[in-house]
């Protein structure tokens, strides 16, 4: 007896998100590396720009675990970008300060974003991009919003080194 794939119903969202999402990073990290800067190193800078911030929420917000925060900020430390201070609101808590050769190069990445975004916006008419734009904001703020917890937690794709 030979067995046939069920009939797909339903486009593959999962795949759809993430092979558009994989695709989207790696010419995010490509466009950064120009100016020696990850996409991660970029997150840093901008989101400690808009307000003092500790290293834990830069952390959340930028969805990376506390061992990858760390080597960021050490690679923003040494390149002379960004420093640890302690915090005017907690003495507890230390917080990632940008330095002015860090605020040049935040503006000049996220020009780079703003860039690698319209590019890759720019295949659609614009009708589409802001339908696109405003359904992912919809379910990431609604369905999409908090990861589900699962009997075994699910891993993201690695990026492979070449």
């Amino acid at each position: 007896m030979t067995a046939t794939a069920p009939t797909r119903v339903e486009p593959d969202l999962s795949f759809l998100l993430d092979h558009t999402s994989h695709v989207l990073r790696t010419r995010m990290a490509a466009a950064l590396s120009e100016i020696g800067l990850t996409a991660r190193m970029h997150c840093v800078l901008v989101h400690a720009l808009e307000e003092e911030r500790t290293q834990i929420q830069l952390a959340e917000i930028g969805d990376m675990d506390k061992t990858t925060m760390v080597v960021t900020v050490d690679a923003l430390e040494e390149a002379g970008l960004a420093e640890r201070r302690p915090s005017r609101t907690d003495r507890r808590a230390r917080i990632i300060a940008v330095t002015d050769e860090g605020a040049t190069m935040a503006r000049r990445s996220q020009e780079i974003a703003d860039r690698v975004h319209r590019d890759v916006l720019g295949v659609l008419p614009e009708g589409e991009r802001e339908v696109l734009t405003r359904a992912l904001l919809r379910l990431v703020d609604g369905p999409l919003a908090v990861p589900v917890e699962g009997p075994a937690p699910v891993r993201r794709a690695r990026q492979r080194k070449r």
